[in-house]
């Protein structure tokens, strides 16, 4: 070996073996060591580290429960603040939403809802709710399916504002790929319960990603666990979806139909929802769950690339179907003086990198969209060394299922391929769930503009591109039809005095922040969505009941 400890100018003595011992002994007091130096199964310095941090300390907890405390408070302001109701009762306004059948009595009853919701999401009580709300669960991000301080809070709020929900939703069926059982997921109910009127769904992912905060501005409720932070704006999806079951409530008695709340773990990565469609979220048919069947569904995003207050989607595919894959190259090791001895993985792994780019630009149609790109590499742990494998990690995106798993074929053929040319073994394994497209149902889509430009501050919705971006509501998108919003929140340019930073990162930025002042928007949004699509329902409910009576 060229690397090995300088050699002793002086000649060696060969030792005795009382010496030996004699050293041995020193060795053994001096060394500092566990206490099971021989085949210790003692975890290293750096596990010991994490397993700490991942179990809080008396104070941290204490803390928690402190924060559980404030908004707990924050929510009872707002389940019994009048505020929101100056301009007249909140509930005989919805009784006549539903209530009015012509369409003239029926514009006067959208026009004075339409004021009253954004009345009740722009009052004091519920602006400190939120805050309050969203900050916490900020300072406190969860990732994937272990999510217990966040669906904690979420149980809080729900039990203060007297709304009935369910837990143990979206237990996790690949513990072997993503740590912790699952089970953090919620679902919540307002509205009648009755099985003859209609129910719809709104959803909100709950989990945070592991990447460390750098956002400035925000002393007050950064995160506290190293390692973590919801850089892709789940913390305001929930505090938004909150905020409108608080509104809902207050009018829950003049309800016709149902409300299903949905708090979903793991969308970034573990597919929850798709768990929560395979548990019975729908409902309907033989669910052991005994929920109603849902007819229609409603998602939302926040979106730095769209000013703040902007509604925005379109028909159709609106993000990709997205899957993961990781791929390994067999070499032969050996010292890096002598490559001729060994079968280098690196180049593989090098060839293969451009050679995986060549599928989208060569393979597929230019009128056709499609991403592989290779995010990780890793081989080998000394620069004299050629490793024995390379492991390459990597995502595939496309506009359709279709275009998906012709790609996928085409990166393993690809692995293949390049393995066998420079003499290598591959092994190429996927993510357990790949995410389908997030696809507007088109008619339902049409419907829905009429809805988000009553919200939106340019009162229109903005068609936007689709984006390369997955999100596991595509799952619930396939189930029931669905529209899924982007509200934009890029506006904010920072003011470090009044704890406003910039709002224009992109998501999964490590300097995110939620323009704060976009959370009754959404909040807004959910209620007419809930409130309308209902009454949508209802009116083609009783068109169908007159049409068999005149048949």
């Amino acid at each position: 070996e060229d690397l090995l400890p300088f050699q002793s100018q002086y000649p060696r003595r060969a030792m005795t073996r009382p010496r030996l011992l004699f050293v041995c002994i020193i060795a053994a007091l001096t060394h500092r060591c566990s206490s099971l130096p021989f085949g210790s199964r003692a975890k290293p310095a750096a596990v010991e580290k994490e397993v700490q941090q991942q179990q809080p300390n008396d104070d941290v907890i204490l803390h928690q429960q402190e924060e559980k405390t404030s908004v707990r408070g924050a929510a009872s302001k707002v389940r019994t603040s009048q505020s929101d109701d100056s301009a007249g009762s909140s509930s005989t306004i919805v009784e006549q939403f539903f209530q009015s059948m012509d369409s003239t009595n029926l514009e006067i009853a959208s026009n004075s809802l339409k004021q009253t919701l954004h009345t009740m999401a722009n009052t004091v009580e519920l602006h400190e709710f939120l805050q309050t709300t969203r900050r916490s669960l900020h300072r406190h991000p969860e990732l994937m399916y272990e999510l217990p301080f966040t669906s904690e809070t979420i149980q809080t709020i729900l039990t203060e504002l007297d709304i009935e929900y369910t837990t143990g939703w979206a237990k996790n069926t690949h513990e072997d790929v993503y740590p912790g059982s699952g089970g953090y997921g919620i679902v919540a109910h307002i509205g009648s319960g009755s099985a003859d009127e209609p129910c719809v769904i709104l959803r909100a992912d709950m989990d945070a990603l592991p990447i460390v905060e750098a956002t400035q501005g925000i002393e007050g409720f950064k995160s506290t666990t190293e390692g973590k932070m919801h850089a892709c704006g789940h913390d305001g999806h929930v505090t938004m979806l909150l905020g409108a079951a608080a509104l809902l409530k207050k009018m829950e008695n003049e309800i016709v139909g149902t409300v299903r709340l949905v708090f979903q773990p793991a969308e970034e990565g573990g597919a929850g929802m798709k768990r929560m469609v395979e548990e019975g979220v729908v409902g309907g048919g033989d669910n052991d769950k005994g929920l109603l069947e849902a007819q229609l569904a409603f998602g939302m995003h926040v979106w730095p690339g769209l000013p703040s207050g902007v509604i925005a989607s379109r028909p159709g595919p609106l993000m990709a179907a997205a899957e993961m894959f990781t791929i390994v190259l067999h070499g032969i090791g050996g010292h890096a003086a002598m490559p001729h001895l060994t079968i280098d993985p690196i180049v593989a792994a090098s060839s293969l990198v451009v050679n995986l780019q060549s599928i989208v630009s060569r393979t597929i149609s230019p009128l056709e969209s499609g991403v592989i790109s290779v995010t990780q590499i890793s081989a080998g742990d000394a620069f004299n060394v050629i490793p024995a494998s390379a492991i390459l990690k990597g995502t595939i995106r496309a506009l359709s299922t279709e275009m998906l798993m012709s790609l996928r074929a085409k990166v393993a053929h690809m692995a293949e391929s390049t393995a066998l040319l420079y003499s290598c073994n591959s092994t190429i394994t996927y993510s357990p769930d790949y995410y389908p497209p997030t696809i507007n149902n088109a008619e339902l889509f049409e419907w829905s503009t009429t809805v988000g430009e009553l919200v939106s501050k340019e009162g229109k919705v903005r068609y936007v591109e689709p984006t390369m971006g997955g999100e596991d509501f595509a799952f619930l998108a396939e189930a029931v039809p669905s529209t899924f919003f982007f509200v934009g929140q890029g506006s904010a340019t920072g003011d470090e005095r009044h704890h406003v930073p910039r709002s224009d990162y992109g998501l999964h930025h490590p300097s995110f922040a939620l323009d704060e002042e976009v959370l009754p928007v959404g909040v807004e949004l959910h209620a007419n969505l809930a409130l309308r699509s209902l009454k949508k329902l209802v009116l083609s409910q009783e068109s169908e009941e007159i049409t068999k009576a005149e048949l």
